[in-house]
């Protein structure tokens, strides 16, 4: 069984539901990721352009394993409407052999 360090979190942020709900759909069809949570109506404020800006926004919260993290980053830019969509990737410390292994399960098929 491959420990948690094999496996990562990947957080996006997208314009609305219908965007994240396509880039969710894409990651999963392609085997890419296990998995993605859709965290609606969250508030980002951030510096754009050099100035202040904030927006009304859709998390995206993907599992996936390493191996595939150059393929998802290539999808989802190339299906992202932002100018730089963010990409953010977290390496958990350890989780339930359980789940590790649906995980690992749900991606292995993929083609990423």
């Amino acid at each position: 069984m491959k420990s948690a360090t094999s496996f990562s979190l990947v957080l996006i942020t997208a314009p609305d539901l219908k965007t994240a709900r396509s880039l969710a759909s894409r990651a999963l069809t392609t085997r890419l990721v296990a998995c993605v949570n859709l965290v609606p109506k969250i508030e980002s404020h951030y510096w754009w352009q050099g100035k202040l800006a904030s927006a009304q926004e859709v998390l995206l919260i993907l599992k996936t394993q390493k191996t595939k993290l150059a393929a998802l980053e290539k999808l989802i830019l190339a299906a992202h409407p932002y100018d730089t969509p963010e990409f953010l990737v977290l390496a958990p410390a350890q989780g339930s052999a359980r789940y590790l292994r649906w995980l690992a399960g749900s991606v292995k098929a993929g083609k990423g």
